[in-house]
């Protein structure tokens, strides 16, 4: 098989919840023409979208058609909608996906051709929008496809000095099982790039050469999530590295004055309104900060801390990337700000891929011992998000966030990731040898934080035989200290919603602006601690990272954040309604830095803003 399948395994929970769903009631007729299923086939049935379904879900979440029938969506909500197979067939696609336009209507293509059984489906713009078919009768030959792991992981090279030369080309990578490799642009010839690991302390200098084809047009780079002067910071319109030449950043990993704290950082472009299209091209790796030995922290090492960068692309049949940035939303003025028209402008300018890549391979398999591991999971996608899971139901035991190790050890069945997040987690894979587990990702039930996350298998653990473990763990964490005394005010509340209209042109905006970044949007003093707040006023969720400081998070809808969430973070969940309230001190650096969501299309068409800091 060419290509791995993103079928779900028919998960019990997120059936019952389906199926106990009301039904919206529309007017079919009489009521003496109504007839029980059973009576006779259901040649045609609809699915039903309404108004505000981001948060109501499908009108009509479960739908029966005979074998051979057609099903039709009508969209009466104001945003484009998909209805889309969860499970794959042979060519690794969805075995139907359909776009529906705001105020129209569609057919779902191959219906008549699926077997027997029930098909979930869900909308890939908005994930929690969930729903079953039923083919009953004959039905097809089209089978949903199981799983398949059919190359190995790689890890991405290494590299550990004090200076080091990346450059930006393109290069043929292997992506499919399969077929011709995939021309991308890489860092170094490879995707992911290399894997940069240094100790906190260590100032780092890393110079990034731009040999992209000159029609790619310039670059910058971010070191996301760590702490920097704002030139060395991938500025989205100034300090950046043109076609031909380079540009070096310096990373002192240091912060006030002292090491900078364990961390798993990644560095990608951050060109503004290029973001996603050079992210999805490849412009991404990781970089790891490291601790000194810490007496009584025996956390796993070498070949046991295995670096995972999940991500998602969608390719064609020659294994080479889609381009769905081509007719993407046109930019336009609207009262002063920049706004985008056209038929993927906002809300609907999501990028979704239909395959997920694991350090740049499709459905990967890793052989590991029945030992400890510790697995760092990155979501580098430009949308989706991820509820990682493992197939037989072991814990995670999550150690650490992305800027940090947590004060103590929370086990957690389920890790939630949204773009940009990352999670430090120990695995033991202790009696499981000669088994085969599955990381996968399974959406939360409807109404659930992270019942929005992608449905799919991820990759495969091949446990081999038990081996010889130091790795131990503290009952409490050498974490780093967190900013107090923390103020009551709240300094600057950040709100982010939708604006403009379908006349004037849309755009994702943050207090009601598009990004501009000639305009300073928050003033913060150097060496002062100040408490800030988000708040989403739009119907779907946004991931708001922070640049510039080390946050810590205070209050999540006026409580307390959840334990993974009581070390340092730069990049937050936020769910639509919802309040979130974070606190730095500003040390070291003045200038502009940025605040933006991390789903790429909404910061390249208008939610970022610049704040600068003072002396």
């Amino acid at each position: 098989m060419r290509r791995f399948v993103a079928h779900r395994r028919w998960a019990p929970a997120v059936a019952v919840v389906l199926c106990a769903a009301a039904f919206v009631a529309y007017d079919v007729g009489p009521a003496h023409d109504a007839r029980p299923a059973w009576a006779e086939p259901v040649r045609n049935a609809t699915i039903v979208i309404d108004q505000g379904a981001t948060r109501k879900g499908f009108a009509t979440p479960e739908v029966t058609v005979s074998g051979g029938g057609e099903v039709t969506v009508v969209n009466l909500d104001s945003m484009d909608h998909t209805v889309t197979s969860v499970a794959d067939g042979p060519d690794g696609l969805p075995v139907f996906d359909v776009r529906v336009k705001a105020g129209t209507t569609a057919t779902v293509p191959g219906v008549a051709a699926l077997a027997a059984g029930e098909w979930a489906f869900y909308c890939k713009f908005h994930p929690s929008m969930r729903g079953v078919l039923t083919v009953v009768g004959g039905g097809g030959g089209v089978e949903p496809e199981r799983p398949s792991f059919e190359q190995p992981l790689v890890v991405p090279p290494t590299k550990r000095g004090a200076d080091i030369r990346l450059v930006m080309r393109r290069s043929l990578v292997r992506t499919m099982p399969d077929g011709p490799r995939t021309s991308m642009w890489t860092y170094d010839g490879t995707y992911p790039g290399p894997t940069i690991r240094r100790r906190g302390g260590q100032g780092t200098k890393v110079t990034f050469v731009n040999r992209l084809p000159r029609a790619a047009g310039s670059m910058s780079t971010h070191l996301h999530g760590d702490h920097h002067e704002p030139q060395h910071d991938g500025q989205p319109t100034t300090h950046l590295i043109r076609p031909g030449r380079s540009r070096t950043y310096d990373y002192p990993l240091t912060v006030d004055g002292r090491p900078e704290p364990g961390s798993f950082f990644w560095y990608h472009d951050h060109r503004m309104d290029r973001t996603a299209r050079n992210n999805w091209r490849g412009l991404q790796g990781m970089f790891i900060v490291t601790d000194p030995p810490t007496p009584g922290l025996r956390l796993p090492t070498g070949a046991r801390d295995v670096p995972l960068m999940i991500s998602e692309r969608s390719f064609r049949a020659d294994n080479q990337l889609t381009d769905p940035f081509a007719h993407g939303p046109r930019m336009v003025g609207h009262h002063g700000e920049m706004a985008w028209v056209g038929p993927h402008a906002p809300p609907d300018d999501a990028t979704v891929g239909d395959t997920v890549l694991v350090n740049g391979r499709h459905a990967p398999y890793l052989g590991v011992s029945a030992t400890r591991y510790r697995l760092r999971l990155l979501n580098s996608s430009p949308f989706s998000s991820y509820n990682l899971t493992l197939s037989d139901g072991r814990p995670f035991l999550q150690i650490g966030t992305g800027s940090g190790l947590l004060p103590r050890a929370t086990v957690r069945t389920s890790v939630l990731l949204g773009p940009a997040q990352r999670a430090d987690v120990i695995v033991d894979f202790s009696g499981a040898t000669g088994r085969r587990l599955v990381l996968e990702s399974v959406p939360a039930a409807p109404g659930l934080t992270g019942d929005d996350a992608r449905e799919t298998a991820v990759m495969e653990f091949r446990v081999g035989a038990r081996a010889r473990d130091t790795s131990r763990l503290p009952a409490r964490l050498p974490s780093p200290k967190l900013v107090s005394p923390v103020p009551t005010r709240v300094a600057r509340t950040w709100t982010f919603g939708l604006d403009g209209n379908d006349r004037h042109g849309t755009f994702w905006s943050i207090n009601g602006r598009a990004f501009d970044p000639e305009r300073v949007d928050h003033r913060a003093r150097l060496g002062t601690v100040e408490r800030w707040r988000f708040r989403n006023t739009s119907d779907v969720t946004h991931y708001v990272h922070i640049h510039a400081q080390q946050w810590r998070t205070l209050r999540r809808d006026g409580k307390a954040p959840p334990p993974w969430e009581r070390g340092l973070e730069d990049t937050w969940r936020l769910e639509p309604g919802e309040e979130v309230e974070v606190a730095a001190r500003f040390t070291d650096y003045t200038g502009a830095f940025m605040i933006h969501c991390h789903m790429l299309d909404h910061e390249d068409h208008g939610m970022m803003a610049r704040f600068d800091v003072m002396p």
